[in-house]
């Protein structure tokens, strides 16, 4: 019955996936309840050695991990996106969608390239500082130039997901003082929350 079960959460997720808001609600609030009890299910969470990514290979894996927690840092009042399983749970839809896979698989490609040609490493093994001169050219308007304007979509996706995927996950869902789970046909994360996990954020 749960094997049945399982193959009826796929089924339901390759069928409910939306890819046409750059990474934001790409699911509805019940359904990405289910994903991060999957994802815990397989005791992943902690990001530790039993977790074996789905549509990214371990780099890219590590790279979106990365981003997360620059996006979504721990601080001594509230867990970060690495708690949250964020990247696990970007990782487990992008194994049921060839689509989103190849929007961060090429999106981590471009990430890559460019800290080469400038910095002379790739994005995970790159200094702080370098990173987050990069990240901050992405996620400000002001801020953009021709040579960063083909990550600018892609920053747009993780930045996006990662917020979802915090928000929607049993740490996001108590940092908000959530207290009741009702019915929602959109999901919306509250403006003041996201401000709040922004402002945590080097790029804020």
């Amino acid at each position: 019955m749960e094997d049945q079960s399982r193959r009826d959460l796929f089924k339901i997720l390759g069928s409910s996936l939306v890819l046409t808001t750059a990474g934001s609600g790409v699911l509805s609030p019940a359904l990405a309840q289910h994903v991060h009890e999957e994802v815990a299910a397989v005791k992943s969470l902690s990001g530790g050695p039993n977790y074996a990514p789905k549509g990214f290979n371990r780099h890219n894996f590590a790279t979106l991990r990365k981003l997360a927690d620059i996006i979504i840092p721990k601080d001594e009042h509230s867990a970060g996106a690495s708690e949250a399983g964020a990247a696990e749970y970007i990782d487990f839809l992008a194994g049921r969608s060839s689509e989103l896979a190849a929007i961060f698989n090429g999106g981590f490609g471009w990430l890559d390239t460019y800290m080469h040609k400038t910095y002379g490493s790739d994005f995970l093994t790159a200094k702080p500082e370098q990173q987050t001169a990069l990240l901050d050219k992405l996620a400000f308007q002001k801020n953009h130039t021709p040579e960063t304007a083909p990550g600018v979509p892609f920053f747009a996706w993780v930045r996006n997901m990662v917020v979802d995927a915090y928000y929607t996950s049993p740490v996001g869902v108590k940092d908000i003082g959530y207290m009741g789970n009702g019915a929602m046909s959109v999901f919306s994360v509250p403006k003041e929350a996201v401000d709040y996990v922004m402002s945590r954020s080097p790029l804020a």
